[in-house]
């Protein structure tokens, strides 16, 4: 990764967060200094993340197991304001330099609920060391998001059949 870079995984394809976490772990491998921080996702998978501490630290503000669009009003503003404690966390991270590499994972998910607006994305953005790279994954990916990001890489699902269906 080169210095400071803003990477973005997107796509309808399956692995964003997983290309992610690789890239999380060649970082700390090289002894960089790793931050992940996860929304909108159950916690499922998360116990196996946790084992990769100390060397990437995992985050995850949301309290609830269900997906957020099944939540109600009232649980959906508490999970609010837990993934806004989450992107003020995000940064803290960076404005104190306390890691190399930032993964915001299922960050797009946030700005299609309409929780945060992409002005909001570019603030967090800003406060980020130049040898600092983030990392944010998620399914919509708008122009405007397009254009804070040096690499995009558009993951999607391919089927392909080698013999046809009988």
């Amino acid at each position: 990764m080169r210095k400071g870079t803003v990477q973005i995984y997107s796509g309808e394809g399956i692995g964003k967060s997983s290309a992610a976490i690789g890239r999380a772990i060649e970082m700390a491998e090289c002894g960089k200094n790793v931050v992940v921080i996860r929304f909108l996702k159950s916690a499922g998978g998360s116990d196996i993340l946790k084992r990769l501490e100390p060397e990437i630290k995992v985050f995850r503000f949301e309290k609830s197991e269900s997906d957020f669009v099944n939540l109600t009003e009232e649980q959906k503003q508490e999970e609010v304001r837990n993934i806004m404690n989450g992107l003020n966390f995000a940064r803290k991270v960076l404005s104190t330099g306390e890691c190399d590499l930032l993964v915001l994972d299922e960050l797009l998910g946030i700005i299609d609920n309409g929780i945060i607006g992409v002005d909001e994305l570019k603030e967090i953005l800003s406060v980020r060391g130049e040898n600092q790279s983030v990392i944010m994954t998620g399914i919509q990916l708008c122009d405007d998001i397009c254009m804070l990001a040096d690499d995009i890489f558009r993951i999607d699902t391919v089927k392909f059949k080698i013999f046809p269906e009988e």
